[in-house]
């Protein structure tokens, strides 16, 4: 989830939980501080400016950790309690702390990138999968809410109306996921693929638009779809970004399925795999959920093979990020680098 949407969300549970702690907080200050511990748990960009290795490893990790949120929530409600010295003391400012900490989190939870929960015990990110990382009716019931807020500003109807909603676009976002898994299964039976697995991630513009993904042995079938869609959809040149991005999800009896396998094709799969597992490309293995063959940069005295997620592939955008492999020069050893465009980066 996007931060502003984060700090929104805090913005909006402090709101509909005013109250709750004694004494009270002054209610522009208890919404203020949801909107800023809302966003607080992604300063942990900050692991980008010591490389970007650093920032796969630890971003989502403990300041998104449910492990860590009490200590979190001390620190956070004793700087509170610093800043107010004449208000009360930190224990005041701790539920609507950990509240906001918490839907931060959860916020981060319901994506398909997911997030560390146990950290630091554990750097498996759980993930339910229904939303996606930036998820405009998502924000936008969120803003409905604390404008109603505003407008009605002596009552929490507005803001506990806006997280119940909010609950319930979840909950329509998880329907949609079952169906476009279960629209996998049945392709995967109907063509006769051995299927290792099927599963789907959300995709932008609607909750119902999902990349549904086969797996086998070798690789993956996937087609981007709408599983409410019963009519093609087209956009033109004049086409704004949205109907653009909106257009490419078919509905699900015209699908059209693409196929990536994950070490390339024909005599090239034996070395490409030994370049996968290489002991140096074990944050990439980790990281990646749906690693396949990017390419192979081969000449002038240098080789480079490299990996991208299909979990970041998304019809109508230019750049493709998170792009990984490993690199030799003049027949020396195979180092990690990152892929950005053109140009290759050193990983450490």
């Amino acid at each position: 989830m996007d931060t502003l949407t984060h700090a929104l969300s805090g913005a909006l549970l402090a709101r509909a939980t005013a109250g709750i702690e004694k004494p009270a907080l002054p209610l522009a200050r208890r919404v203020g501080i949801g909107f800023a511990v809302g966003a607080f748990p992604d300063i942990d960009v900050v692991a980008s400016w010591i490389s970007p290795l650093a920032y796969l490893y630890h971003h989502r990790g403990v300041t998104h950790s449910l492990v860590m949120l009490p200590l979190w929530t001390i620190l956070l409600s004793l700087i509170f309690a610093l800043l107010w010295r004449k208000g009360p003391g930190w224990k005041t400012y701790a539920p609507v702390v950990a509240l906001s900490l918490a839907a931060h989190i959860a916020g981060d939870w319901i994506t398909s990138f997911g997030t560390m929960i146990f950290a630091p015990f554990s750097d498996y990110r759980h993930g339910l999968g229904t939303t996606f990382i930036i998820d405009l009716w998502f924000s936008g019931i969120i803003v409905a809410g604390l404008l109603a807020s505003l407008i009605w500003r002596h009552s929490r109807i507005p803001a506990v109306a806006g997280l119940v909603l909010l609950a319930s676009y979840v909950g329509l976002q998880y329907t949609a996921l079952q169906q476009a898994i279960d629209f996998g299964e049945r392709h995967a039976q109907a063509a006769g693929i051995p299927a290792v697995a099927v599963s789907a991630l959300p995709r932008p513009v609607s909750p119902f638009n999902w990349m549904v993904i086969v797996e086998d042995a070798a690789g993956y079938h996937y087609s981007h779809v709408n599983v409410r869609r019963d009519q093609l959809k087209s956009a033109g040149p004049d086409a704004g970004f949205i109907a653009r991005l909106d257009a490419v999800y078919r509905p699900l009896d015209k699908a059209a399925w693409d196929y990536s396998p994950r070490f390339g094709n024909g005599g090239q799969r034996a070395a490409v795999r030994a370049v996968f597992e290489h002991q140096d490309f074990a944050f990439f293995r980790w990281f990646s959920a749906y690693p396949v063959l990017h390419r192979i940069d081969d000449g002038d005295g240098k080789l480079c093979v490299w990996f991208r997620d299909l979990r970041f592939l998304t019809p109508g955008r230019d750049s493709f990020p998170f792009i990984y492999g490993l690199c030799s020069d003049a027949a020396g050893p195979m180092r990690p680098y990152g892929l950005d465009g053109d140009s290759r980066f050193p990983v450490h």
